[in-house]
């Protein structure tokens, strides 16, 4: 464990990867209360919302009435998804920090998802990666599918290479390597990692696993060992993914949050204050929390 990151950032996804596939439209009102309770507990950077047509995804119809009406902390990185340029320029109005590009590893996946290969897939995001950094906005990719997909079975770790070459290729200036459906174990996500630090240093790669089989620690704690300081969470372990079936939330941020703080790693975040943050939205959708963590401390809070 030599390589343990004496701290790690982590990324909050839950106002945009969290709420995108709730079916219930959620206000945003209570979006944006999200985003305030996450950085009142001490969250730098929150994934706020996307700019996708609302026929695909309804949820995100808000995009500019909740990056407008959050209250920005200095400090705070405010980033969003970008699936297109119109997608960019809608976003740019907001003034995002960061935008996020994505790829999927998979090339049954990409097809599904947004219908087209994966060098195509890549190819669009150019002028937009290209519009960001003119912009003076950072540029994030999501690789997605990197050790499973719904429709090919195991990805091996030569196609995340590939993704990773071809982000790298557009000015991509840092890459989230993600367990879409949750299938990966420890040695997998490993091999997945290493392929992608072909291209990357470990300064610009991200952890991005969902819980499916549970596995999601398990996974974070294999990308610590590799040194990966920068990790995708969701508050209250929200999400899943439309076009993977059975393919549950992120892992949940107090779960990370308190595997880092009980290995002495820093993170500026108030565990407490977090655990609030996901309890406000786990009521708003009218079901309990999906992060174990949470859920034993708030049997403790009752005690």
């Amino acid at each position: 464990m030599n390589n343990l990151p004496s701290r790690v950032k982590i990324v909050d996804v839950g106002p945009r990867d969290g709420l995108q596939n709730e079916k219930q439209p959620v206000p945003a009102a209570v979006k944006i209360e999200l985003v305030h309770r996450l950085q009142a507990a001490g969250l730098k950077e929150i994934e706020v919302t996307s700019y996708v047509s609302p026929k695909w995804v309804p949820q995100m119809a808000d995009n500019h009435a909740v990056m407008q009406g959050v209250r920005r902390q200095p400090g705070v990185r405010y980033s969003v998804l970008t699936p297109n340029l119109k997608g960019f320029e809608a976003a740019l109005a907001d003034k995002p920090d960061e935008i996020v590009v994505f790829g999927a590893a998979s090339e049954a996946f990409s097809q599904k998802n947004i219908n087209c290969s994966i060098a195509e897939s890549i190819e669009r995001f150019a002028p937009v990666v290209q519009a960001a950094k003119a912009a003076g906005i950072a540029v994030r990719g999501a690789m997605s599918c990197t050790v499973g997909c719904p429709y090919e079975g195991d990805v091996p770790p030569s196609r995340v290479d590939y993704l990773a070459g071809l982000m790298k290729g557009i000015g991509v200036e840092h890459v989230g390597v993600a367990d879409t459906i949750g299938v990966g174990t420890p040695k997998k996500v490993q091999a997945a990692i290493e392929a992608t630090l072909k291209h990357f240093h470990i300064d610009q790669v991200s952890g991005h696993f969902h819980d499916t089989y549970g596995q999601a620690v398990a996974n974070t704690l294999a990308a610590l060992e590799m040194g990966v300081w920068h990790h995708d969470t969701s508050v209250a372990g929200l999400g899943g993914c439309p076009y993977a079936k059975g393919a549950t939330g992120n892992v949940a941020t107090e779960d990370v949050v308190y595997l880092l703080h009980g290995m002495g790693i820093e993170t500026g975040i108030d565990l407490d204050a977090l655990i609030d943050a996901g309890t406000y939205i786990s009521e708003q959708l009218g079901r309990p929390t999906n992060s174990r963590v949470a859920r034993a401390l708030l049997a403790k809070r009752q005690g």
